[in-house]
C-alpha cells in the first residue's frame, strides 16, 4: 500500500496553472470545459464524503446491534464485530483525512506527526479488514467441512487467535517503517505525506496487506465449494415420518425414494428427497463467503496491482487512475456490513427491534 493520497482536483489545479502561466486569460476566459469539469470535481468529493459517512454509520450500526443483542455475543458475531471496528475506522480516521489530502490539491500542510499518524491509521485500518475477511472466510469453512469436531468452544478460541494474529500482523505492517525507519513517508520540502517508497517495504506491505490474504480466501472458497457440492450430492436428508399403511401405497405410487420398516405396528419412512436444515445453511453460507471474497478482491486488486508494480517498474500511473483504485479499496468498508447482514436474518430482525419503540 504506497501511494496513498488521491487527488481528483489535479484538472482544476492543472487548468488554473495554466491559465496563470499565458497570464492572457482571466477567470471568465476559462473555457466552459474546465468549469464543468470543476463542478464535476466537486460532486464527485460530496459523494465521497456521503461514502464515508454512510461506511461509519453503517459499521456503527453493525457494533451497536452486537453490543445490545445478548444472543450475538459469541462466535461468529465476534468477528464479524472486529472486521465493522475495523471498517469504522477506515471511515472515521482514513476517509476524511483522505478527503483533505485532495482538497489541497495533493500537498500536505498538517505537520510530520499527524503524516505518520494518518498513513500509519490507513495501512493498519485496511490491512485488519482485509484479514478480518480472511477470517471470516475460514470459520465458514471450518464450520463446514468440520461441524462436530468444530465445537462452540473450539470455535471461540480460534476466533479470538485469528482477531489477535489480525490486529497484530496489522499493526507490524503500518508501524515498521515509523518503528524501523523503512522508508520516509513525509517530506516536508515537497509537501509530500505518502506510504514508503521502498521497494522492500512494498513488497512486504503489499504481500502481508493483499496478497497472502488473497490466496487464502481464493483456496478457502474453493475448499468451501467443492465441500458444499460433495455433501449435497452425497448426503441424503433423513427424515422420520410415522405413517399408515394407507398413506404408504399413496407414496408408493408416487414412486419418491424412500427405506420403509415396520417397528412395533408403526411404520417408519426415511426420505431421501429435499435438502436438510443443515445443508441449506451450507449452500446460504458458501453463497455469502462467495459474494464476500469476490467483492473483496474486485475492490482491492486494481489499487494493490498497481501500487506493487508502481515503484518496481517506475510507471507512471495517472493521479486520477490511482484515486479510483484507492476509494474502490475504501469502498470494501461500506460493502462488507451490507453483505454480511444480507444473509443473516437475526440481524434483519435486530435491526428492527433497535428501532422499534419499546413499551
Amino acid at each position: 500500500m504506497m501511494d496513498w493520497s488521491p487527488n481528483f482536483t489535479c484538472f482544476s489545479v492543472t487548468a488554473l496553472a495554466n491559465s496563470n502561466q499565458t497570464g492572457s486569460d482571466s477567470a471568465e476566459d476559462l473555457p466552459s470545459k474546465d468549469r464543468s469539469l470543476s463542478v464535476f470535481t466537486v460532486l464527485i468529493l460530496t459523494l465521497l464524503a456521503m461514502l464515508a459517512v454512510a461506511t461509519f454509520l453503517w459499521n456503527l450500526l453493525v457494533l451497536a446491534t452486537i453490543l445490545r443483542v445478548r444472543t450475538f455475543h459469541r462466535v461468529p458475531h465476534n468477528l464479524v464485530a472486529s472486521m465493522a471496528i475495523s471498517d469504522v475506522m477506515v471511515a472515521a480516521l482514513v476517509m476524511p483525512l483522505s478527503l483533505v489530502h485532495e482538497l489541497s490539491g495533493h500537498r500536505w500542510r498538517l505537520g510530520r506527526a499527524l503524516c505518520q499518524a494518518w498513513i500509519s491509521c490507513d495501512v493498519l485500518c485496511c490491512t485488519a479488514s482485509i484479514w478480518n475477511v480472511t477470517a471470516i472466510a475460514l470459520d465458514r469453512y471450518w464450520s463446514i467441512t468440520r461441524h462436530l469436531e468444530y465445537t462452540l468452544r473450539t470455535r471461540r478460541r480460534i476466533s479470538n487467535i485469528m482477531i489477535a494474529l489480525t490486529w497484530f500482523l496489522s499493526a507490524i505492517i503500518s508501524l515498521a517503517p515509523v518503528l524501523f525507519g523503512w522508508g520516509e513517508t513525509y517530506s516536508e520540502g515537497n509537501e509530500e505525506c505518502q506510504v514508503s517508497r521502498e521497494p522492500s517495504y512494498t513488497i512486504f506491505s503489499t504481500f502481508g496487506a493483499f496478497y497472502v490474504p488473497l490466496c487464502v480466501v481464493l483456496f478457502v472458497y474453493w475448499k468451501i465449494y467443492k465441500a458444499a457440492k460433495f455433501r449435497i450430492g452425497s448426503r441424503k436428508s433423513n427424515s422420520i415420518t410415522p405413517i399408515s399403511p394407507e398413506a404408504l401405497e399413496v407414496k408408493e405410487a408416487s414412486q419418491q425414494p424412500q427405506m420403509v420398516f415396520t417397528v412395533r405396528h408403526a411404520t417408519v419412512t426415511f426420505q431421501t428427497d429435499g435438502d436438510t436444515w443443515r445443508e441449506q445453511k451450507e449452500k446460504k453460507a458458501a453463497l455469502m463467503v462467495g459474494i464476500l471474497i469476490g467483492v473483496f478482491v474486485l475492490c482491492w486488486i486494481p489499487f494493490f496491482i498497481t501500487e506493487l508494480l508502481n515503484p518496481l517498474c517506475s510507471c507512471d500511473i495517472p493521479p486520477l487512475w490511482k484515486s479510483i483504485f484507492l476509494w474502490l479499496g475504501y469502498s470494501n468498508s461500506f460493502f462488507n456490513p451490507l453483505i454480511y447482514t444480507a444473509f443473516n436474518k437475526n440481524y434483519n430482525n435486530a435491526f428492527k427491534s433497535l428501532f422499534s419503540r419499546q413499551p
